[in-house]
């Protein structure tokens, strides 16, 4: 009957026969050394926990980039990982250097003479002669007109 209370209470409130060993006599330190071998884990756990929520933070934060970029919707898991890290995150330099280059590239192709250089068989001179005889017609006919 005693078994199956032991079984059914998982051993609570039970003192230690005299032949076991606590846990640290059991790795053959002393009850002290258990300790700061505890707290030592302990401390390296949680070393351990805030270089991965950083590692998030810092994926996460690449990840809200390229959806600003392209325009795509927002995650709430990407700000709280971000806001969970306290907000000391940025790009890597790398993947910075890469960005600014692209919007380098971006503003040119987004200008007027990146336009035509996009289009094949232009020729820019041309154009400008067509241009300024455009003008010159206009000028023309405008001090030709009678109203002016």
């Amino acid at each position: 009957m005693r078994g199956q209370l032991k079984d059914l209470t998982g051993g609570l409130g039970e003192e230690k026969p005299e032949g076991e060993k606590s846990e640290a006599a059991a790795k053959g330190m002393t009850q002290e050394e258990f300790e700061q071998y505890q707290q030592q884990l302990a401390e390296e756990k949680m070393e351990r926990d805030a270089s991965f929520a950083q590692k998030k933070a810092e994926r996460a934060t690449v990840r809200s980039h390229f959806r600003e970029k392209y325009r795509l919707p927002k995650s709430e898991l990407d700000d709280t990982q971000i806001q969970a890290a306290a907000d000391d995150v940025e790009l890597p330099t790398e993947l910075a250097k890469m960005i600014a280059e692209d919007n380098q590239e971006e503003e040119h192709k987004q200008s007027v003479l990146g336009q035509l250089t996009n289009i094949q068989n232009v020729d820019i001179d041309q154009l400008k002669e067509k241009a300024q005889s455009t003008i010159e017609d206009l000028k023309q006919s405008a001090e030709k007109c009678e109203v002016m």
